[in-house]
This record gives structure tokens, sequence and C-alpha cells, in this order.
């Protein structure tokens, strides 16, 4: 039965997508990259290099719970690890932190371990460690009980001595705190080092005996890079901008990391926002010239430097063929990976809304499916079941089977986009139905115990479109197009979906998630 199914979807993923043709992104396969390197909502993002492997970290918001990913050339990536796999503090049962949990964490390597820190808006700073990056990570520590902190990173000094810098929900001012070496908690009050527009993000690199903080100003949309110094850490600071959009297209170029190679190279990291897509991940060549970094290309001769649309890969001593963050799932659970402390058969790029309960999800009851059973809920948006991943490239279709047991005549299951909406195709005991923020409509009325269901994307014109077959050979339009938005701080994503009107319902199977993704590098399309 798996055999047919694939090589049916296989089939339907002959059908073109899209009439025009799209600009290459990422590896190009000849040496170069084109931006964005991922075509992807990697938010806020923050990069370190390890011996000669570099390693990257995301806000996640309500999405559980920050991935982590690997790379040997700073363009190819791979997600290998989760950092938690819970929030255990009040609400996150039951969907009711959406732009909430994890901002802007940052990742360092200290002592032979590697320490991501992070701040929730309502709960805390959270500090987690791993001797791996691939996992098991520490159970989340509770560094400071505070609210409204954003964007936390820590610096361990030459002496020995560690402090935290960060910023304040509504962007700055910067504020440096003592810390205990163990990152286990703050030593004092904290001071204000620097007060800018829009200031947050902070990001410690020490070099040459200055204390340089990477932070953005400006807000997300319209925003720059700045760079501060200081032979103090405490200050005073002189302040540098250091990235602009300038006549680019590229808008709000900000937030991210400065990051070296082994052959002693220098590349920023930084994310564009772009609607429905969210934040998305480009590399920028740099370099230092009078003790402060140079970053892209100076194309209008202001002394700031711009976005470059493509460039020659970095030099490393290792390189990644061209390949994409994994994204198809064929439910057959094949390998561990670590979230949190826990490993887990269900691939990495999945992520749960708010926190899961575990004994609703399912890849042994049947294998080769993944088997959602229904909580409790009138709609999509709080169903506590829904798992998520984040919409690629310029567009795409995404593909699955579902089959659906229900006794009760309550159950709903299917494929979903979310973003600022909660958008749906599924099957219930009526039959086939689409939803659209809470609101269900019957498109194909029958009692059909399977279906297959597609979403076309197209992220570029911000048009979309679900489908579903009853033979799995002829496809339907399941209502018309529509456009997503970004929303709660997070860009549009595609996932799987099982609730119920009432107690007691039932389960779906999912045969499994082929997601064809358009815009791939020319080397060609697939991670397996």
């Amino acid at each position: 039965m798996k055999q047919s199914i694939t090589s049916l979807l296989f089939a339907m993923m002959l059908v073109p997508c899209h009439a025009q043709v799209h600009p290459a992104w990422g590896d190009r396969g000849d040496g170069t990259y084109a931006n964005p390197i991922l075509n992807a909502d990697y938010s806020d993002p923050d990069v370190i290099r390890v011996d000669d492997k570099y390693y990257m970290v995301a806000s996640d918001f309500h999405y559980i719970g920050i991935q982590v990913l690997e790379s040997a050339d700073m363009v190819n990536w791979k997600i290998v690890s989760q950092v938690y796999d819970r929030f255990d503090m009040p609400g996150w049962d039951a969907n009711n932190h959406y732009g909430g949990g994890s901002w802007a964490p940052s990742i360092r390597w200290h002592d032979g371990r590697f320490w991501v820190f992070f701040c929730t808006p309502d709960d805390g700073l959270f500090m987690s460690t791993a001797t791996d990056a691939r996992g098991p990570w520490s159970p989340l520590h509770c560094v400071e009980k505070v609210e409204r902190w954003e964007d936390p990173c820590p610096l361990w000094d030459d002496d020995g001595q560690a402090y935290l810098g960060h910023s304040v929900l509504g962007a700055g001012p910067i504020i440096v705190h003592r810390m205990a070496p163990d990152g286990s908690r703050l030593l004092d009050k904290g001071r204000t080092v620097y007060t800018g527009p829009v200031a947050e993000g902070t990001k410690w690199l020490k070099k040459d005996g200055y204390y340089y903080l990477i932070i953005p100003e400006g807000g997300v949309e319209s925003g720059w890079q700045t760079v501060l110094r200081s032979r103090s850490i405490y200050g005073p600071y002189e302040r540098k901008v250091v990235l602009e959009q300038g006549p680019t297209p590229v808008n709000g170029p900000h937030q991210g990391a400065l990051v070296d190679t082994p052959s002693g190279e220098w590349w920023f990291f930084h994310f564009q926002s772009v609607n429905p897509t969210g934040r998305i991940v480009h590399l920028q060549p740099a370099g230092w010239r009078g003790g402060w970094p140079e970053i892209g290309t100076d194309t209008d001769g202001n002394g700031i430097g711009e976005p470059v649309d493509s460039h020659g890969k970095p030099t490393t001593t290792a390189a990644d063929k061209p390949c994409l963050p994994q994204a198809s799932d064929w439910f057959d659970g094949n390998e561990l990976y670590w979230r949190g402390q826990h490993s887990s058969r269900l691939m990495p790029q999945w992520q749960w809304c708010h926190n899961p309960d575990n004994s609703k999800w399912s890849l042994d009851e049947r294998p080769g499916w993944l088997t959602l059973h229904a909580d409790r809920a009138d709609s999509l948006r709080p169903c506590r079941n829904m798992l998520t991943q984040k919409a690629m490239g310029y567009g795409g279709t995404a593909t699955t089977k579902v089959e659906l047991t229900d006794s009760t005549g309550s159950t709903f299951a299917g494929l979903l986009c979310n973003g600022k909406q909660f958008r749906a195709v599924g099957l219930c005991p009526e039959g086939v139905f689409t939803e659209c923020d809470g609101r269900r409509t019957i498109v194909a009325k029958g009692r059909f115990k399977g279906v297959c269901l597609r979403v076309v994307t197209d992220l570029e014109a911000n048009s979309h479109r679900f489908f579903y077959s009853l033979d799995g050979a002829s496809f339907s339009p399941a209502g018309e197009p529509f456009a997503m938005s970004s929303g709660y701080w997070k860009g549009m994503r595609l996932g799987l979906f099982c609730y119920s009107t009432a107690d007691n319902g039932g389960h779906a199977d999912f045969d499994c998630f082929v997601y064809d993704i358009s815009g791939w590098p020319a080397a060609g399309k697939g991670w397996r």
C-alpha cells in the first residue's frame, strides 16, 4: 500500500505548480550562492562556528522548541535537534500563548558545551546546554523569572567572568548583567549601556581587546545593522552603521551573527521580512577595517554596506552538497532526533503549536503512517494536535493522504496553512471540508474513508489553493485561491491536524507528507 501511494504522489508532483521560472536561491551548485540562503522563516538567526561546523538557532515563538541547524559551508543546512519539547508554564497546554515563547535565542560554545539562552515575553530568561548539538539538551533552566525581557546573549570573558546582555520588550535599551559562570543566575540588576532607535537583538563578540555589540536598529521592516564597540564591557560605546537597504530590494537587513571561517574569512547572517513567508535568511561577505566590520557591498559609496544578491561561497574546510532543511516525511520513523532530553522518531522539521499531548499521536499504531487522535477544540486555532513546518521557497506543492476513523460525527482532520489566518482542507464524517478562521464549509458531501489532500503555494504572488482527490488521480479545487499573512511574529506554515468538537472523538491516519519545493538550487530537488 505504501509503495503504491508513494508512486502515485510522485506522479502527481510531475504537474508543474507555476508557469514562471523562479530565480535560484541557496547553493547554485557552481561554487556560488544566491540570497536568501534559507528561503523560510528562520527569524532572528544566530550562528556560531565550532571547529569546521556551523550551528544556527532562530526564534520559534509559540512553536515548540528551537530547532538547531548544522552546516559545513554556511549555505546548506540540516535540522539536527530541538532544544526543548515543552514549556512547563501556565497556558502552554491550551494554545494561549500565540506570539509568546522563544524570542531571538543565542547560541554559544563555551567550556566544551553548547549554550542556548532565550527569553519569553511572559515567563522569563531560560538556558539549556548540550555537549553535542544533536542533543540531548539539558532541561530548560529559568535563569531569571521576569517579564518583558528579550534577545539575551551571554559572554564569557578572558578572566572567567560571565556577562549577559539583553534588551527590553519594545526594543531597548541594551542592558548588561554579571552572570554566574555556569549560567545559572544573574549576579546584579544590570546596567544600561546603550539606548538607540529600536535597539535589540543583542549579540556579543570580543576581538582585539574590543567588546563588540552587534545589534539591529530601526525595526523589522525598515531597520539596519549597527555595531557598537568599547574597551570596557560597560562602555562608553562607539557606534557605526554597517549594513542598510540602500538601493537594494532587501528591506530591513539586520539581526544576525558575525562569524569567521577556519581560513579567516568573515561572514554575516541576517534576516529579511517577507510576507507571507516570514523572516528569511541572507548571507553577506564581511571583513574588518580600522577595527570595524564591513558587511555586504557599499554600492552607493556612503560608507555603509548593502546586501548582495549572490556571491562566491565561503572558503571552508568541508562542503555540503546542495540541500535544504528536511521537508517531506514518509512517517517511517527510521531515525531518532533529540527534542530536549527525549529522543523522538518524528522528523525534526515538525513542530507542535504549543505543548503537545504525547498520548494523542503515534508512529507505531499503524506503521508507516502518522496517527493523530482528536483533541477537543471548536476550530483549528485552539487545536492542540496541530503539527506544522515552515513554508519554504518561492512556492511548491504539499500532498498527503488521510484516512478518518470516527463514530461520533464530530472529528475533523487534514492539511492546514496558518500564519495570521488558520485555513485547512480536510475530511470529516460529512465529507471533504475547508476551514477559514473557524468557518467550515463542506465542498464534497459523502462518507469517505480516505482522501488525498493538496495545497499549492505561490509565496511570491501570495496566492494559494487547496485541492482534494477521491481517487488519488484527479484533483479538484477545494475553494477559491486565498492569500496568507504572517502573524504572531511567524510566517506561513503548512501542516497536519486532527480535532473533535465533542469529547471522545475519532482519529486520523496520514500516509505521508510529500513537499515539493520550487526554486531549488540548480543541483536538483529533493533531500532524500
